[in-house]
């Protein structure tokens, strides 16, 4: 395999994967943001921890249009950072996915990456808006959240190796069903209590998964068209015949 290629292929494929996501997170999940961070206004107000002042509202909207700004930055951040572990896990199970394009491959890998690395983890400690939860408790949140999607990435990976070597292939996705199963009843729920209004709070977490959705599909779409433009492992055999 050219490396560079390589490398090229799945920073680029990651990096406008993300920036789709800024794009839609700017779009379709920021109005539920506003909203949101409006109601946690008011109750500031009304417990007298901030005051409702012309400085607070211009400090509050030059903060929002900067945090809005980088919405695109922090997109590509993530996009390249969530696209090089596709582009690598692409690299070494591509011959065995089905498909008989490289977009139609990279398609199916995202899909399970999809399912296991967000929709999964999303059912146990589903999105909530930055102004629910106590801010003590977010570092023990992201902790929970992070290790319930490491454990349903392996817990894939070591049941693909199962999925290879027995034959009743039921037997490798039963596996991961139960285990994951166990996982989501031991490990403690979310603890902090959701005291918003649930049509906000509905709304925001069917946007966030339009959103991760849209970069899993974009960034499957644009390694796959590019991997079968340049096709790394051909330009690395010609090289050497």
């Amino acid at each position: 395999m050219k490396v560079s290629l390589f490398i090229a292929i799945i920073v680029l494929s990651g990096a406008l994967a993300g920036v789709s996501l800024g794009l839609v997170n700017l779009v379709i999940v920021e109005p539920y943001l506003d909203t949101a961070i409006g109601i946690e206004n008011q109750s500031l107000f009304a417990s007298g921890e901030e005051e409702d002042t012309p400085e607070f509202w211009a400090n509050y909207y030059s903060y929002r249009v900067w945090q809005k700004g980088g919405q695109l930055l922090a997109g590509a951040i993530l996009g390249t950072s969530l696209g090089t572990l596709f582009g690598i896990v692409f690299a070494y199970s591509k011959n065995a996915l089905p498909g008989k394009s490289m977009i139609k491959k990279a398609l199916v890998l995202s899909l399970i990456m999809w399912a296991t690395l967000y929709v999964i983890p999303f059912a146990k400690y589903p999105a909530n808006p930055p102004t629910v939860g106590d801010p003590e408790t977010i570092m023990l949140r992201q902790s929970l959240y992070l290790a319930f999607m490491a454990i349903s990435g392996l817990g894939a990976l070591g049941f693909y190796q199962v999925y290879k070597k027995v034959n009743k292939k039921a037997i490798a996705f039963a596996g991961y069903g139960i285990m994951m199963a166990v996982v989501f009843f031991v490990m403690p729920p979310n603890p902090d209590p959701v005291q918003i209004d649930s049509g906000l709070l509905t709304g925001f977490r069917v946007t966030s998964m339009i959103g991760m959705s849209v970069f899993w599909g974009v960034v499957a779409i644009i390694l796959g068209a590019l991997w079968q433009k340049t096709n790394p492992d051909r330009t690395a055999q010609a090289k050497y015949q």
